[in-house]
């Protein structure tokens, strides 16, 4: 009689498991804060006042209003992670705003002149960078300079006068930047979907094309990666290209909000809440790491902060100590994420 041997059914290897988890934290930790931040957020100011925040009155005000900072701080990832940063893009707004307003009262249409209107937002955003990359001067300094010099021309341009163009109102054009979806009774604008669309377009540029690759090998290393042939001269003007491009976006955007009423300085409020979204997002000072999902959801929880506060019962004054609080706890939060996310 012949024993054979029963094999044994092999032990699950809990570490193993652990350790995936470990490292799918480790890859996307950064962003994965971010959301759970922006949950944290609405439900504080949710469990404040239920009726207000369940009704979708208040998330058509607000989704109507936060695309901008969106599309925002999303290209500006794109500098933080090569090493860089830029002052300047309140400017660019508003630089792309009076370009496009002068363009419709000329009788260009709204949707070519929104196409121009891009094409001179990357072509400023492209000077500012060749500024700073070859006239190797520091990007912080001369982003500030440069915001003065351009709202400077701005003005003096539009004689520090409101542009109105009321007659592209309704326009084809104009509905297809700003029109509106009712989706189960809550109004969703064109525009957010749109800063969705750009989101997964900076996420795939990011992530999967070799010049996000080279973004974050530029921000992690210039040197090896000049010895690895990487032109980083062009890959850190490419940068400002892109988040040109996103001012001038984001400038036509609020120009429509604004049912076609510009004003010179109408970037100027996106510069602090903009940067905050980004930290708060998970993309840290040093460059070469950064993360698109986690700067959308950066933007989504700078956004609801102000009207989430007054929403809840909080007097206005509040609003500021709460976004100190939100940016303060993320950061120590990310200080414990992965290092490298998208």
């Amino acid at each position: 009689m012949t024993d054979i041997a029963t094999p044994k059914a092999e032990p699950i290897d809990t570490r193993r498991e652990a350790s995936s988890l470990r490292r799918f934290y480790y890859t996307n930790g950064r962003a994965i804060n971010s959301a759970l931040a922006f949950v944290c957020v609405w439900l504080f100011f949710a469990s404040q006042n239920w009726a207000l925040f369940m009704h979708p009155g208040f998330y058509g005000s607000y989704l109507f209003s936060v695309p901008p900072s969106i599309i925002l701080a999303t290209a500006l990832v794109f500098v933080i992670t090569s090493g860089e940063i830029d002052l300047s893009f309140p400017a660019v707004i508003g630089a792309g705003g009076g370009t496009f307003m002068t363009l419709l009262i000329w009788g260009v249409p709204v949707i070519p002149a929104a196409i121009i209107t891009l094409f001179l937002g990357a072509l400023l955003g492209g000077a500012v960078g060749a500024i700073i990359v070859y006239g190797r001067i520091s990007s912080l300094v001369a982003t500030l300079g440069l915001s003065f010099f351009i709202v400077g021309i701005v003005n003096f341009l539009a004689q520090g006068k409101n542009l109105e163009f009321r007659e592209a109102v309704g326009t084809w054009g104009n509905t297809f930047f700003v029109g509106k979806w009712n989706i189960l009774g809550l109004q969703v604008p064109n525009h957010f979907f749109l800063s969705m669309i750009w989101v997964a377009l900076m996420y795939v540029l990011f992530r999967y094309h070799r010049f996000g690759v080279r973004v974050q090998m530029v921000g992690d290393n210039p040197d090896s990666a000049r010895q690895m042939g990487i032109n980083v001269e062009r890959i850190r003007v490419g940068v400002f290209v892109l988040t040109g491009v996103a001012g001038a976006l984001s400038g036509l955007i609020l120009v429509q909000t604004a049912n076609m009423v510009w004003f010179p300085l109408s970037g100027k409020a996106y510069l602090l809440p903009v940067l905050a979204a980004i930290f708060v997002g998970g993309t840290p000072v040093w460059g070469g790491v950064g993360t698109i999902i986690g700067a959308m959801f950066g933007a989504l929880t700078i956004g609801l902060i102000p009207s989430g506060a007054v929403g809840a019962g909080f007097a206005g004054f509040w609003t500021e100590f709460i976004f100190g609080i939100v940016i303060i706890a993320t950061m120590i939060v990310h200080r414990f994420s992965g290092r490298r996310v998208s």
